[in-house]
Formats: structure tokens, sequence, C-alpha cells
């Protein structure tokens, strides 16, 4: 299962992560959200222990999806080393997803 990621547990869990990180952000009310969810739960999976694969509700946590401009959800944001280095907005099929994940693995 995808983990839950919070503003609280962000830096720890991703930015201090000596793996990728995919950062789903997303909302209960959110239809396209709903579309992407399962393809993102597949990816916790399938990458356990090789990557770090969490959602992040943006209304239950405001500071990370500010600090990194999110003004459109589902976001989909990468991380390597600290670092954000790659994004997708919208929803997309799982294989464009699992694409940008193995590029930065």
């Amino acid at each position: 299962m995808a983990l839950e990621i919070t503003d609280s547990n962000f830096k720890e869990t991703v930015m201090d992560s000596d793996k990728v990180a995919l950062v789903d952000f997303w909302a209960e009310w959110c239809g396209p959200c709903r579309m992407i969810g399962p393809s993102v739960e597949e990816l916790s999976k399938e990458y356990e222990g090789k990557a770090v694969v969490g959602k992040m509700n943006v209304d239950m946590n405001s500071e990370v999806p500010m600090e990194y401009g999110i003004r459109g959800i589902p976001t989909i944001l990468f991380f390597k080393g600290g670092k954000l280095v790659d994004k997708q907005v919208g929803v997309v099929p799982k294989s464009v997803l699992e694409e940008k994940l193995k590029m930065h693995l």
C-alpha cells in the first residue's frame, strides 16, 4: 500500500530517503485522483524496497503542496536525493508513471 505522506513526515520519508520517491498529491473529492489512485497503489507494491511511493492528501496537508506550487490535482512529483527531478500533472496511464520512475532509479 502507498505510504501516507504528510507535511510532518515529508522530509524524513521523501527528502531524506536514499531511494527515488513518487508522491501523488490528491484529494478525496477529486475524480481524476481516484482514476490514477489504483496505478499508484500498484506501483507501491511493485517497487517496494526499490522506491518510496506515497500519497499526500492536499486537503489535510498544505505546507508541502504550497512549497511545490501544486495548483491542480492529481499532480505526481518525483524526488531523488532530496531534489525534485520530475513532475506529472493530470491522469496518465500507469506505464507513463512507471517509465518516469524507472528513469530515476
